[in-house]
């Protein structure tokens, strides 16, 4: 009986020994766990024994239970690296449309050759689908799915609104209107330009000229006269020409009135500011260019496409005493980009941004959590997969509910204490000499017996 329990100790001493060995090895494994040798006495009884004087039958190994709680974090310089800050694990699968899911604490993810986000082990980071606004369209394992990083941000945007704000200087002198000259900077008073594209993604520039007419003041109103041109030729504004109020007498009222185009037929819009220097509004209401192809203005080239047109809107413009100068320039138009920088956010959200200037939401990063960690079923590579005792995996968000954050360009270190190893080293060792020391004495006593004649 005494050989049994001692070799029972020897056995839970050496089952010690292993996991604080595995402990140590792994201090430097990224996302790492560390393990508990859990014991439990053996005792045996029956109802005819006399429990007073019974003896137990050694130890054993009950269970060797990870231990979850969080890692410090080591920060790097690549943006996949991700650590989870709180409760959660990422979700990866060994295939493209494989869900036999793995899951982990261990985010030092890259680009694959296809620019897919996997792991060093070629799993793939599962993730959730979105929108074009970053939300994420559902929320749940069946759903999830790698996210693949395109080189460029897809087709190009042909321009179709402009967004201009500025100021125009209330001190201005007038011009004539009908002897506008784009090349001659006399003729006009203020100019501003903006970057368009066309259909094929090409850049232009659109031009923008402000003439404040002679005469065109009066009392409690100011008219400018705007005239467009995409690289340096004429634009029309789409429709007939306008007229603007005029003050010919120098009386203070309205008398007559001027035609915003130049001799040559180019047409322009006007705008109106009351005598706060305050925007009232331009006619036509909406401003919008003939169209710009080969079959209306011919400023585009071949293979565009030839109804393009630009919608230009003023954002609250001013007639101040003070310098004319734009505040404000936007298009809604984009060339084809290239990739040039990938972030994550703290929830999770995965966006790329061109070399054009946009920024594509491309997915969100899922998150996986259990009723029961210590269930979990070890894979190796410091992975997990789901068992009867963890239970069913729980799919979610960062920052939502009992999900934590996520941290981009870190990673979470093994959460090993090796000064408590070390400790844990010295005990398992002390241990096993002892349980050895039981076995040498019944030895030693089985051969006194066996000496005895």
């Amino acid at each position: 009986m005494s050989f049994n329990i001692a070799l029972s100790g020897i056995s839970a001493a050496q089952k010690d020994l292993d996991t604080t060995a595995n402990n140590i090895a792994n201090v430097n494994t990224t996302g790492f766990k560390e393990s508990r040798t859990e014991f439990a006495d053996v005792y045996a009884n029956s109802i005819f024994s006399n429990a007073k004087t019974a003896v137990g039958g050694g130890v054993t190994t009950t269970q060797v239970a990870q231990q979850f709680h969080q890692g410090s974090l080591q920060f790097t310089s690549n943006a996949l690296d991700m650590a989870i800050g709180g409760g959660g694990f990422f979700v990866t699968s060994s295939g493209i449309d494989n869900q036999d899911f793995s899951f982990t604490r261990a985010g030092d993810f890259k680009v694959d050759a296809n620019n897919y986000i996997s792991d060093s082990q070629g799993n793939f980071l599962q993730t959730f689908p979105v929108d074009d606004e970053g939300n994420s369209t559902a929320v749940s394992l069946t759903t999830t799915g790698p996210v693949q990083i395109p080189d460029t941000a897809g087709s190009p945007t042909m321009t179709e609104n402009i967004g201009l704000q500025m100021n125009l200087n209330a001190g201005d002198d007038g011009l004539d209107v009908s002897a506008f000259d784009p090349d001659d900077s006399s003729t006009f008073n203020y100019s501003t330009s903006v970057t368009m594209y066309d259909s094929l993604g090409e850049p232009h520039i659109l031009s923008s000229y402000f003439v404040r007419p002679e005469e065109g003041a009066y009392t409690g109103e100011s008219n400018w006269v705007a005239f467009y041109a995409v690289d340096g030729e004429a634009v029309d504004v789409d429709g007939t020409a306008v007229t603007y109020n005029t003050d010919t007498t120098g009386d203070g009222a309205a008398d007559s009135t001027g035609n915003a185009q130049t001799a040559s037929g180019w047409k322009g819009a006007v705008l109106t500011f009351n005598d706060v220097g305050s925007y009232t509004g331009s006619d036509p209401a909406t401003i919008t260019t003939e169209a710009l192809g080969v079959g209306g203005a011919g400023v585009l080239g071949a293979g565009t496409d030839g109804a393009q047109t630009l919608t230009i809107e003023f954002n609250n413009p001013t007639q101040y005493a003070g310098i004319s100068e734009a505040t404000q320039l936007t298009q809604d138009g984009t060339t084809v980009g290239r990739l040039t920088n990938v972030e994550v956010g703290s929830d999770g959200l995965i966006v790329a941004s061109y070399s054009n200037g946009s920024a594509v939401p491309l997915a969100r990063v899922a998150l996986a959590r259990f009723a029961n960690e210590q269930g979990l079923t070890q894979v190796g590579n410091t992975s997990w997969k789901a068992s009867l005792d963890s239970g069913a995996a729980l799919a979610g968000e960062a920052n939502s509910g009992t999900f934590g954050n996520i941290t981009s360009s870190a990673l979470e270190q093994s959460n090993v204490d090796l000064n408590n190893e070390l400790v844990d080293l010295i005990s398992a060792q002390r241990n096993y000499q002892a349980n050895s020391r039981t076995l040498e004495v019944n030895n030693t006593l089985q051969q006194t017996i066996l000496q005895i004649r």
